[in-house]
């Protein structure tokens, strides 16, 4: 067997001493540095002055959307402008085509349309 030099062995030495005996891995930080402080308690919602750019909505319109969701007795999927299209249209269009052409592939084969001879 290799037997391990006198310096791999000091530093296995060195990390079995740094971990504590809580049985948790010790915390390895890159600088000496303290972590940064949380923010204080009073600061609930940034200033505006503090923003970097300005917001999509006005805050009026954005709380008068929200409000006209939330009491919305709709089901969730038919709530905005043109959810009725794509949650109720596209999908009756798809099954009514889908069912004119099963109707007319059983009519023609029933009559004999399009066989060859």
């Amino acid at each position: 067997p290799i037997q391990p030099t006198r310096e791999i062995t000091k530093a296995a030495a060195s990390l079995t001493r740094s971990i504590p005996r809580s049985g948790q891995p010790p915390l390895i930080t890159a600088s000496r540095r303290s972590p940064p402080s949380p923010p204080p308690a009073t600061a609930s919602r940034p200033s505006t002055a503090r923003m970097t750019e300005a917001p999509f909505l006005p805050r009026e319109r954005l709380f008068k959307q929200q409000n006209y969701f939330q009491n919305l007795t709709k089901h969730t999927y038919l709530k905005g402008r043109y959810d009725v299209i794509t949650s109720v249209a596209i999908p009756l269009a798809l099954a009514a085509s889908s069912m004119f052409m099963i109707g007319r592939g059983v009519y023609n084969m029933s009559h004999g349309i399009g066989k060859k001879e």
